[in-house]
């Protein structure tokens, strides 16, 4: 049986691998909450603690790890708050073993209010001007985010994969499969969309606030699953609540968006046909990692009859809303 993806990951193995870049860690090591990666706080002897990311084995190809790093780094440059990967001795990605592994600055910060509006139109502007950088040149070593490798490819992984139980399997296959039809019924009505680069999971958990100084205010960090897609896929998760109020909120957000790029209104078709597909990937996703220790303990219901009866309600609650007129711009 082959091992864990990061069973070789040992306390003392990090520190020999900052050490092998020449960075010198004083023993203090603090995991911080990543499931596809494993990420660490770490002290250093001398300066200020860094956090240290080792990728999943076989996840992403170096380039398209480096091709993130570029992007973030042009941001960067440009004075727009994310937090890029440093360089040493002109590299951002290190080998160590088996492992691939970069650094990142530590950058403190809380979760954003979104009650707030003057939060959410600080966030639209600040994801405005990503995008505007985003919209300049193409990925061509990362995915896109399309029905086919976020839904049809989950979906026919998971319909095969065991994990869904037998009296179930079925029932969430055929609501899946509506489902799907109904993604693809809002793609036909946004019609022609721009993809560009973006952040492509801009939960709150990649947001941190900073309330004083001069880098008060949101820092985006996490870019690992950056890729290819439509500007509205950085948007609607900071949409929380009933219509009026994910309306209010969509609202503030491009009202500061637009300041720096201009938002195509026939995405907001794609709104919950984004969402359905996030919760179809999500299944997915969860399952291709078993083998990792790290997820049966933290979904420990996932093989439940439970949780598949929860995500088929899901879906078809998804259904419904993806038959309502669209959230307006």
């Amino acid at each position: 049986m082959a091992l864990p993806p990061f069973a070789d990951l040992t306390p003392d193995r990090i520190l020999d691998a900052l050490e092998s870049v020449g960075l010198s860690p004083d023993g203090r090591q603090l995991a911080l909450n990543s499931y596809e990666n494993r990420v660490y706080q770490v002290w250093m002897e001398d300066d200020a603690p860094l956090i240290v990311k080792f990728y999943r084995p076989q996840r992403w190809s170096d380039a398209a790890i480096l091709e993130e790093h570029r992007f973030v780094a042009e941001l960067a440059e440009r004075e727009i708050p994310a937090v890029p990967a440093l360089s040493l001795d002109g590299h951002t990605l290190h080998r160590f073993g088996e492992f691939r592994f970069s650094l990142f600055p530590r950058q403190g910060g809380r979760a954003p209010e979104l009650s707030d509006p003057r939060a959410l139109e600080w966030l639209g502007r600040f994801l405005g001007r990503i995008h505007a950088v985003g919209a300049i040149e193409p990925y061509r070593e990362r995915p896109a985010l399309d029905i086919e490798t976020f839904g049809t490819e989950p979906r026919n992984w998971l319909a095969e994969s065991g994990f869904i139980p037998a009296e179930l399997r079925s029932v969430w296959l055929g609501t899946a499969d509506m489902a799907l039809a109904g993604v693809r019924h809002c793609f036909d009505r946004a019609g022609t969309v721009a993809r560009l680069r973006i952040h492509g999971d801009c939960h709150m958990g990649n947001v941190l606030w900073l309330d004083r100084g001069e880098a008060q205010g949101p820092h985006f960090v996490d870019f690992d699953d950056s890729r290819m897609g439509p500007a509205v896929q950085d948007l609607w998760m900071l949409l929380s609540g009933d219509r009026e109020e994910m309306q209010r909120q969509l609202g503030h957000v491009l009202t500061g968006y637009e300041d720096f790029c201009e938002f195509n209104p026939r995405e907001t078709h794609l709104i919950e046909a984004l969402r359905t597909l996030r919760l179809i990937h999500y299944s997915a996703w969860i399952a291709r990692r078993w083998d990792d220790p790290a997820f049966p303990a933290a979904f420990p219901w996932f093989e439940s009859p439970r949780y598949w009866q929860d995500r088929i309600l899901e879906l078809r609650e998804q259904i419904a809303l993806m038959d309502e007129a669209p959230l307006t711009a």
